[in-house]
């Protein structure tokens, strides 16, 4: 009689009564977390459990390499966005989009800003299923027409778009020329899609887009609180009208060298009745008159600053500041001039709500303007200077005005504003207890009197750096560099 010897149960895997149970719930994270800890090859080898998904390895070969289970799989895509989240690197949220396709999907939807330099990709919906979540979207790059590599990169303040060659051929002064640009219904029909598909929009800049855009944006963003405009005419504003939620504005008419576009009278008017809940207005190469800023500031009683840049106003629109009765700042930044025929001082009238007066970057040879400018704003607090031409003695004289009112003053760049034309003016205020002078040559620290260090002595803050040659004449003190016939060097 003959006995077989007893064999023990091959171990199958795939057994039924050796299959593993499903995991807990709870242990579901932890379990995902701590596969997602980076692994040398040999730990991997080791250590990653046996899927059957993966295939068998392949001892004859020594570059073969197991391949991972995907483990954030077990978790959900609200998680995972979570996650994914915490990652405030913009860049990294790149790498991340290229994990996977489902990662791609996710990573979408945490960008909130863009910058489009491609056109086609609006159009054929791409951009709005890629980012179905954008805030921010800014399409003036895409609206010119320009080679994508070009090298030529024209950039300022205002606006920042690559040119071709032969854009720069043109000899009307213009980098930016009609033909340049897309035409409004191409404009429109980008912006419809824009709309339809990122209704969640926050704030958007345009350029050459006409009524009927406007219009589609205001329907479907019913979130829009921010808009910037370049290059649209005024009836092209008609279709604002309906963004009642606007708050901040900024309309971009002419800038000069780029583009060239008109924006009077009739164009503020639209905007004034069309924007009542407007906080902040910036207005860039606007033409108009005493009529426009008139109408924004019996429409737009909640506007609180205003910023006029390179301005085309005509005489006498100075006095229309007056109805703007809550603005609590106002800005004038690279003007030729502030108004060339003001008129009489007892018409003006006077902002009673304002606070902050900024210049920056104009011209202040009209003293008739600058005066005039003052007395409307004569109730201010802190007068800010900086880098105006033309200021010297006799027109900064206009700014005893603000004898009761003004308590900070800054001034940097006024290179014609001397010593005696600072201290006849600054001793005339009585509530000062700011100073800031930066970079202001004629004004020399060997000529302050004693009543002027006695204000000095009084003030919360003080900065005073007038001239830059007696800085560095002070930092060089002792080194031996800057002073005629010495050796800063010494052979040993």
């Amino acid at each position: 009689m003959s006995c077989s010897p007893r064999k023990d149960p091959i171990f199958k895997p795939n057994s039924n009564h050796n299959k593993k149970m499903p995991p807990n719930p709870d242990d579901a994270l932890k379990h995902a977390l701590l596969k997602l800890r980076p692994r040398t090859v040999s730990q991997s080898e080791s250590t990653s459990p046996y899927s059957e998904s993966e295939p068998e390895s392949d001892a004859s070969n020594p570059n073969h390499l197991p391949a991972a289970a995907d483990c954030t799989a077990l978790l959900s895509d609200e998680l995972l966005l979570k996650v994914l989240g915490k990652i405030h690197d913009r860049k990294q949220h790149i790498a991340n989009s290229l994990v996977c396709r489902r990662w791609c999907v996710l990573c979408g939807k945490l960008v909130k800003s863009i910058k489009l330099i491609d056109w086609e990709f609006l159009e054929s919906g791409r951009m709005s299923f890629r980012f179905p979540n954008l805030e921010d979207v800014n399409l003036v790059p895409a609206c010119i027409k320009s080679a994508r590599n070009s090298g030529i990169l024209l950039s300022n303040k205002l606006i920042e778009v690559r040119l071709s060659s032969g854009m720069l051929e043109n000899g009307d002064g213009l980098f930016v020329r009609k033909g340049d640009v897309f035409e409004s219904k191409a404009i429109d029909g980008g912006v419809a899609i824009l709309a339809e598909g990122c209704k969640n929009l926050r704030r958007v800049v345009l350029m050459n887009v006409s009524e009927e855009g406007l219009n589609c944006l205001a329907k479907e963003c019913e979130l829009l609180q921010e808009m910037e405009l370049h290059n649209c005419g005024d009836f092209s504003l008609r279709g604002i009208y309906n963004c009642r939620n606007l708050q901040i504005l900024k309309l971009n008419g002419n800038i000069n060298g780029v583009y060239g576009s008109v924006v009077s009278d009739i164009g503020l008017t639209i905007l004034a009745q069309g924007c009542s809940r407007l906080v902040k207005l910036e207005l860039v190469g606007c033409e108009g008159s005493y009529d426009g800023i008139k109408a924004i500031g019996q429409c737009c009683q909640m506007l609180e600053e205003l910023t006029i840049c390179d301005h085309r106003m005509e005489g006498g629109w100075l006095s229309a500041l007056s109805y703007c009765r809550n603005l609590k700042s106002l800005s004038f930044q690279s003007c030729k001039n502030i108004d060339e025929n003001p008129g009489l001082d007892e018409h003006l009238g006077s902002c009673m709500m304002l606070e902050e007066l900024h210049l920056r970057k104009c011209q202040m040879r009209n003293k008739q303007g600058v005066k005039a400018l003052f007395v409307v704003c004569r109730r201010i607090r802190e007068l800010v200077l900086e880098d105006c031409w033309g200021l010297d003695d006799s027109i900064f004289t206009a700014a005893t005005v603000f004898s009761r009112s003004i308590r900070s003053l800054s001034l940097e760049g006024c290179s014609l504003l001397t010593t005696q034309g600072l201290e006849s003016v600054v001793l005339s205020w009585k509530e000062l207890n700011r100073l800031r002078v930066v970079s202001c040559n004629n004004i020399k620290d060997s000529e302050i009197t004693a009543e002027l260090a006695t204000l000095f002595s009084i003030l919360k803050e003080l900065k005073w750096q007038p001239d830059s040659r007696s800085i560095l004449s002070a930092s060089l003190a002792g080194t031996g560099i800057g002073q005629k016939g010495s050796r800063s060097l010494r052979w040993k």
